[in-house]
């Protein structure tokens, strides 16, 4: 039987409403949500994950915002998005922007058909994890849903879904480019 994976990616606080939320982020909260209950398949999460000397890192030092600090409410999933899964499902820190960990375990899954990505941010974490499983998995279909997906700005966003099709993933739902959706 083939199989099916939904990988949401970082839609943590910090990247919602808190250290570098976004109006863009907070508006696809309720589209990650139902897109977790409706799939069919396994679903799984990344969260970034950074320590305390996170200023002294080469993120850091380009990024000087300290988010996502583990163990710290901004570092914790949305609860809606969350609760979204019936199941406990499994849950890959990261401390880069692609998870290699990630990768890895749905290499080892025997009859994967697709992974499909949402989460934050397209231009950053989203793409970068859909290469890493590319690469992994060059076989393996691969899906981002724009709908429930959004970038650092509605621009990066944009430009993130351009490349990653030029990379042959698969771009759905994609509403005016913008990222943004409407029922």
């Amino acid at each position: 039987m083939a199989k099916h994976v939904l990988a949401v990616i970082d839609m943590q606080n910090d990247f919602i409403d808190g250290a570098l939320g976004t109006k863009e982020a907070e508006a696809i909260v309720e589209n990650v949500a139902a897109r977790i209950r409706d799939f069919e398949g396994e679903v799984v999460y990344t969260r970034d994950t950074h320590a305390e000397g996170y200023l002294q890192t080469q993120e850091g030092k380009r990024l000087p915002v300290p988010h996502c600090l583990k163990d710290t409410g901004g570092w914790q999933i949305r609860p809606e998005v969350s609760q979204a899964c019936a199941e406990e499902a499994k849950i890959f820190d990261k401390p880069a922007f692609g998870s290699v960990e990630l990768a890895a375990y749905l290499k080892e899954m025997a009859d994967l058909e697709s992974v499909t990505l949402i989460g934050l941010c397209t231009d950053i974490c989203v793409i970068s994890n859909a290469l890493v499983i590319k690469a992994f998995l060059p076989e393996v279909t691969v899906r981002v849903n724009a709908d429930c997906c959004a970038g650092v700005t509605p621009e990066s966003h944009r430009n993130a879904l351009e490349a990653m099709k030029m990379c042959q993933v698969e771009v759905t739902n994609e509403e005016e480019g913008t990222g943004s959706y409407s029922h």
